[in-house]
């Protein structure tokens, strides 16, 4: 019985719309509208009453780690500045770390791409059999020559199936990606170098544009001599 109750069509009951004279309020709230509304309500009034009961149980005397280094102001917490968290050598060693992880992944690039590549240059590569002939006079010789392009034409039409060709475009596109990754990796990698150079002790001074034989953008600078002993 019951699926011959759901095998006849019924009428499909749908949701009451906005009056015109009301379309300036929006759209008219549905039962589960302020089912949502109402839950969201509720929540926000336990969090306030969880947060009024917290306040009024408080210690006074409670004493945690963080109230040393930190400031009330204007009622908000302002934790102290950790811009010298760090010492100069600690600063160098990361700057280290992070230098090498550059490398890393600048070298693990390079050898995928010469991989890819390799395998694009196989898929590309259609080895072409050089066979001599010889005519006894020019008829002849513009014969083979004319049966010869006709063979080549015919070898050049085979159809490709589709997905290879689809396979082979992604992979030319990957290709071209990682090639402008290795490149934005290698400009990292000597900005960061050129950074920790600069931090090295030492005397040193920024080169003037006259004494520069190439022009860039970064600044070149350099190490007065210093006797080892």
């Amino acid at each position: 019985m019951s699926s011959l109750r759901n095998a006849i069509p019924r009428r499909a009951h749908k949701e009451r719309a906005q009056p015109e004279a009301r379309k300036k309020f929006g759209l008219l709230e549905k039962h589960k509208d302020y089912v949502l509304r109402a839950r969201a309500f509720h929540q926000k009034e336990d969090a306030l009453r969880k947060l009024r009961e917290k306040a009024a149980f408080r210690n006074p005397d409670e004493f945690y780690f963080k109230m040393v280094n930190t400031r009330v102001v204007g009622g908000i917490h302002r934790p102290e500045s950790e811009a010298n968290k760090y010492t100069p050598e600690e600063l160098m060693l990361m700057k280290t770390q992070d230098t090498g992880y550059v490398l890393q992944k600048v070298q693990s690039e390079k050898h995928k791409i010469e991989r890819l590549s390799s395998t694009l240059h196989t898929l590309d590569y259609q080895p072409q059999n050089k066979h001599v002939y010889y005519a006894d006079d020019r008829e002849e010789a513009k014969e083979i020559q004319s049966r010869s392009l006709q063979k080549n034409n015919s070898l050049a039409v085979i159809n490709v199936p589709g997905h290879i060709k689809k396979k082979t475009a992604a992979s030319y596109r990957e290709l071209e990606a990682r090639k402008k990754r290795v490149q934005e990796l290698e400009k990292i990698y000597s900005d960061m170098a050129l950074q920790k150079e600069l931090q090295k002790s030492g005397r040193k001074r920024e080169l003037g544009e006259d004494e520069i034989v190439r022009p860039t953008t970064r600044p070149l600078c350099k190490w007065r001599a210093e006797r080892k002993r």
